[in-house]
């Protein structure tokens, strides 16, 4: 049974840090992209950052691009989202989705991943 599992989110000041982490199991991942969404309240959801474990190519939104970044630890089959000089706008919940490399184009189509974690809430206060 495949799982995506998602933690480290919380609430912090604009400015500060979180570090977010994906647990991959019940298969191996390496032809799959990885992807980290965000939703905020009243808006779709939407990709921040994007990592394609067969060929090592990321991807960020111009929103996040110079402030997170996307790693991963192949030993721990894990994905994490660094996230600094957070920003209010950054609230949202966070979620760790996972796609077959193949199928995922441009890291930006939600319907291309299969996988879904169940989300981790990022708060960051003004």
């Amino acid at each position: 049974q495949v799982q995506l599992t998602e933690s480290g989110g919380g609430l912090v000041q604009a400015g500060g840090s979180l570090r977010l982490s994906c647990v991959a199991s019940g298969r191996s991942f390496s032809t799959y992209v990885m992807g980290w969404f965000r939703q905020a309240p009243g808006k779709e959801r939407d990709v921040v950052a994007g990592f394609n474990w067969s060929n090592g190519v990321t991807y960020y939104s111009d929103s996040v691009k110079g402030r997170f970044t996307i790693s991963i630890s192949s030993a721990r089959n894990t994905v994490y989202l660094q996230m600094s000089s957070l920003k209010p706008e950054d609230t949202a919940v966070y979620y760790c989705a996972a796609g077959l490399s193949g199928r995922v184009r441009n890291f930006r189509g939600e319907d291309e991943y299969d996988y879904w974690g169940q989300g981790t809430q990022v708060t960051v206060s003004s």
